[in-house]
């Protein structure tokens, strides 16, 4: 590793400007930078779908990588896979985690071991010096982003059945963190059930019909993403339950798949919040300068991203952040 940094910036000072030295250019002296990525299923969710699609497009041989992949939606999966890539003396560990909490001694385990690690996609609670960089969406803005549009609809009573994504990770934790507030500060707030589906449509279909069978009577569906917002209307259409712009239930989702995009063009649901799955260019930045020997400007990069409403949304719209 310290070999190929120096190298890297001999050739720098040698180029008289520091500009980026290109994968591309490693892979045709043979020397590949060795990375582990752990992410969570490809069939999570179509954004985890094309958030992985990315990576895979980004770290290959042709750009100057030897990556391997690991896949899990438990956290000790995850660091089990972690440990088999320190021992592995990859250069670089790319994680994001299934839950937020106990990486603290696996991160260590890396950076004794000379190995940098790169946070995408999620946060963890660890301390900063643990990680060299984390290029992540800011989830907490995601849940308050969607909750202020939620105040704007003005309704009389907000009775919402809050449908969430695996316990524990940085999305359900900052999608959660808003709503709970606004009903802990509002009296016409109510939660008619909270549980989670682990993003899944199937699941999250059968919560939404065990409420209608119940009886009890809820005007939004509060999804922490696409596919259980999918799966939910599943559920009220069975019921022949009118839902969307104007109707009787409110429907959110995240993560803005073109699929769900276009459900809110043709005003079927009502909110959608962007979550961005693209993070392979900057996590291949990030590499290049470290691999150059320079310090990074950031620490932590958020990625933007907005919410789109289906009284404003255009089909530009659904064509440009549709993933």
């Amino acid at each position: 590793m310290k070999k190929r940094v120096l190298a890297a910036a001999l050739a720098l000072v040698m180029a008289g400007a520091m500009t980026m030295v290109p994968m591309s250019a490693k892979a045709e002296e043979g020397e590949l930078i060795k990375v582990g990525i752990i992410n969570n299923d490809p069939n999570e969710s179509g954004y985890r779908t094309a958030n992985d699609k990315d990576l895979q497009a980004m770290f290959n041989e042709e750009n100057g990588y030897d990556a391997s992949f690991a896949y899990s939606l438990k956290n000790d999966e995850q660091i089990n896979a972690a440990q088999k890539f320190i021992q592995d003396d990859v250069d670089y560990l790319l994680l994001s985690a299934a839950d937020t909490a106990g990486w603290d001694s696996v991160l260590q385990d890396a950076q004794d071991a000379g190995i940098h690690v790169i946070l995408f996609d999620r946060t963890i609670d660890a301390d900063e010096s643990l990680y060299d960089a984390s290029i992540v969406s800011d989830m907490a803005k995601e849940g308050e982003t969607a909750v202020e549009w939620l105040k704007g609809q003005g309704l009389d009573e907000y009775k919402v059945i809050h449908i969430q994504g695996v316990m524990g990770s940085a999305a359900q934790q900052g999608r959660t963190g808003a709503l709970t507030a606004a009903v802990e500060e509002n009296d016409n707030w109510s939660l008619v059930t909270e549980q989670t589906a682990e993003w899944n449509a199937e699941k999250a279909q059968q919560i939404v019909q065990s409420v209608i069978d119940s009886g009890e009577s809820f005007n939004v569906i509060y999804a922490e993403n696409d596919d259980m917002a999918k799966g939910a209307v599943a559920a009220l259409d069975k019921a022949n339950i009118s839902h969307g712009v104007g109707k009787d239930v409110i429907v959110m989702g995240f993560d803005c798949n073109k699929w769900a995009l276009e459900e809110l063009l043709a005003q079927n649901w009502n909110y959608d919040g962007q979550c961005n799955p693209f993070q392979a260019s900057y996590i291949n930045d990030i590499i290049q300068k470290l691999e150059a020997g320079e310090e990074l400007e950031q620490k932590t990069i958020i990625m933007e991203e907005v919410g789109f409403d289906a009284t404003t949304i255009t089909q530009e719209d659904v064509d440009k952040y549709g993933i």
